[in-house]
């Protein structure tokens, strides 16, 4: 892999992580499309690992807010219950895709990486997206996400282990489904990265600090979580502005012109 080939795929990675339109389905493709080596699960890790730290420097007040609560409601259970109660949403929203990731790691890295797999996801996903998107009712807040809708989004986080399936995206589709806002769907989503995001770049750590081979160059990864830590701190910007005044309607269309253009394209290759 170049240092360019590097940048390249960790730019797609910035963007595609926040906006609902797959991340993982784009770093699958795009070396497709432009006939490079296919670049691997590790190197994907890698970047997601950028994005974490793009969402924690973001949400940093949000995130030490949230743990100065925990400590709070930990000496006095009527402290900070706001704080505590997001707290306890992200816990549950972490357990089934860290169980779920156990199980199907070595599948996703060697089975579902095929173009088929990211066109129907892309396509299904986005229509259920465009449906929430619609239909949800937008009225609740990110404070009133508990541990039973924490569950349920973060279920709906299982899904996205699966390429095209884009962790943001139904994540948002959850959140809208159960009544939130925009703004809260996107925040809560954007939160939750954490967590998962740090047992995932922790594991690829302890792989490599245990010598396991990564299959990629060490000064590869560097650059891929450098660039998408940067650019992904622009991407989550841009997209909560976007939100507060339009639809996620754009992206719902956007999934489903690629995955039509990629069974076209594709589909004789």
């Amino acid at each position: 892999m170049t240092p360019l080939q590097a940048i390249a795929l960790a730019l797609v990675q910035a963007v595609t992580e926040f906006l609902p339109v797959s991340s993982s389905g784009h770093l699958i493709l795009l070396p497709r499309l432009l006939g490079w080596a296919d670049q691997g699960l590790e190197f994907d890790i890698a970047t997601n690992t950028g994005t974490l730290l793009a969402v924690v420097a973001y949400f940093r007040a949000d995130l030490a807010r949230i743990a100065r609560g925990v400590v709070a409601s930990l000496r006095d259970r009527d402290a900070c219950v706001a704080e505590a109660r997001t707290a306890w949403a992200l816990a549950f929203g972490t357990i089934p895709a860290a169980l779920t990731g156990l199980l199907i790691k070595d599948w996703v890295a060697f089975v579902a990486r095929g173009w088929k797999v990211v066109a129907f996801n892309a396509a299904c996903y986005g229509l259920l997206l465009l449906a929430a998107d619609r239909l949800g009712r937008k009225r609740r807040g990110i404070a009133e996400i508990g541990r039973r809708e924490g569950f349920l989004i973060g279920c709906a986080q299982a899904l996205a282990l699966v390429p095209g399936t884009s962790r943001s995206g139904v994540t948002m589709t959850a959140a809208l489904g159960l009544g939130y806002t925009r703004e809260a769907a996107a925040r809560f989503s954007f939160l939750l990265a954490v967590p998962i995001g740090i047992l995932v770049g922790g594991n690829q750590l302890l792989d490599l600090a245990r010598g396991v081979p990564l299959g990629v160059p060490l000064d590869s990864l560097a650059i891929g979580i450098a660039v998408s830590a940067v650019a992904g701190y622009g991407v989550i910007a841009f997209l909560l502005g976007w939100l507060r005044t339009r639809s996620l309607a754009g992206f719902a269309v956007y999934r489903l012109a690629l995955a039509a253009a990629l069974f076209f394209y594709l589909s004789g290759h």
